[in-house]
């Protein structure tokens, strides 16, 4: 039978008292021998406070919310609930291909919304074939943090030539130029040129770009500005900036530079690697571009290559006639005639150097070495049937199939 229970406020139970002696009733009374009323009222003070505990701990667990709001996920939370039911094993039991399959979505999904951008019946889309591209690096000390393997430097110089290479494969007549920051200064490191060997030459040596000192946006930006003031209209003008750092080291307002800009229709697109600036944000909304913050080295590799494609712009109704087609640009172009590597050595217009292989201007006659390129005599824009032939892709691409 269990003994009745007290009705002593101040009473505990054994089992609940985690600060009871173990020891037997003997021990407990021959230590307890002497103390009197002095201990008595020691044990009444400690049941007080271990009442006092109870009711107080008893409270709070009716205040706590359930369980599922405790656990309600932030919002940047949402999109990785439960992430691990969509990752299954393969036979191996490797996740590489779950990963890979996720990643390869992501970049369909991409492609989709171009491809709604350049479909869309609403208005009329047009697309410049003939690109120049300035590639702004960012060689601060900035870019020798290890957050992206081997270093931030290492891994954009790969990525800046695969993408030279691609974007020379999708845009043949277009030219690229390299410019880098660092020091406080912009340095020019390749010069406008539409041979892609060239333009990977300049980003194939290591120790002429080792990163020191702080970057400055409005000095590389204004030396990219001012080497392409003299291209003509029809021709798009655009910076791509590879951007590291988190600060940016300026002789004076670079809003002014960017007014500048946005005034010459220059379109600037940003991809960083540390965090979003605003600064850096601005200019991209301002003038058209593009504006993505790597999370990791994939990650960088597709905001870089989703640039390698001509940019889609609005195009403008003919103020003449009221006519909804899109105003167009005539432009002359030449085709030239190649001389092949038996040809007696002669000089070239562009490098005053003499060399058997090259290409005769059809105006002018002068030669150059390498196409598509302007003619430094006559200023004719001299391209080669095929290389025009390739840049048309764009302009009538393949319609969006359907998955089976």
């Amino acid at each position: 039978m269990a003994p009745p229970r007290r009705t002593d406020p101040n009473y505990m139970d054994v089992d609940s008292d985690s600060d009871i002696s173990l020891l037997g009733d003997d021990q407990v009374r021959a230590r307890g021998k002497g103390k009197g009323k002095a201990t008595d009222k020691q044990k009444k003070g400690k049941a007080k406070g271990k009442a006092k505990d109870v009711c107080l701990f008893s409270r709070c667990l009716q205040l706590l919310p359930s369980e599922p709001s405790v656990q309600q996920a932030y919002t940047w939370e949402a999109s990785y609930t439960r992430s691990w039911d969509t990752v299954q094993e393969d036979e191996t039991g490797s996740l590489q291909g779950a990963v890979e399959d996720l990643m390869a979505r992501g970049r369909r999904r991409r492609h989709a919304h171009h491809l709604s951008l350049l479909l869309a019946p609403a208005a009329a889309i047009r697309r410049t074939i003939i690109r120049h591209l300035i590639l702004l690096l960012d060689l601060s000390t900035a870019m020798m943090d290890r957050d992206m393997r081997p270093t931030r430097f290492d891994l954009s110089l790969q990525y800046a030539r695969e993408f030279v290479v691609e974007w020379f494969d999708q845009n043949p007549l277009g030219q690229i130029g390299v410019v880098g920051m660092r020091g406080g200064i912009g340095e020019r490191i390749g010069e406008m040129s539409g041979n892609p060997q060239d333009v990977l030459k300049s980003l194939s040596d290591r120790t002429k770009l080792e990163p020191a000192g702080e970057p400055s946006l409005q000095n590389a930006i204004e030396m990219a500005r001012s080497s392409m003031s003299h291209l003509p209209t029809h021709s798009s003008r655009e910076i791509l900036i590879i951007f590291g750092s988190l600060t940016t080291c300026d002789p004076g307002n670079i809003h002014d530079t960017l007014d500048a800009c946005v005034r010459s229709k220059i379109r600037i697109s940003v991809v960083a690697l540390a965090a979003e600036m605003k600064i850096c944000r601005d200019m991209c909304d301002k003038t058209g571009g593009q504006f993505g913050v790597a999370m990791n080295e994939g990650h960088f590799k597709d905001l870089l290559f989703e640039l390698v494609p001509p940019p889609a712009q609005r195009a403008v109704a003919r103020a003449v006639g009221g006519g909804a087609n899109p105003a167009a640009d005539l432009m002359m172009m030449g085709f030239p005639t190649r001389l092949p590597d038996s040809s007696p050595p002669s000089l070239c217009a562009c490098h005053s150097e003499m060399k058997s292989e090259g290409f005769l201007c059809p105006r002018c006659m002068a030669k150059v070495c390498d196409v598509p390129t302007d003619c430094d005599i006559c200023g004719l824009m001299i391209v080669s049937s095929p290389h025009l032939a390739r840049s048309y892709h764009h302009l009538f691409p393949v319609k969006p199939y359907q998955a089976v």
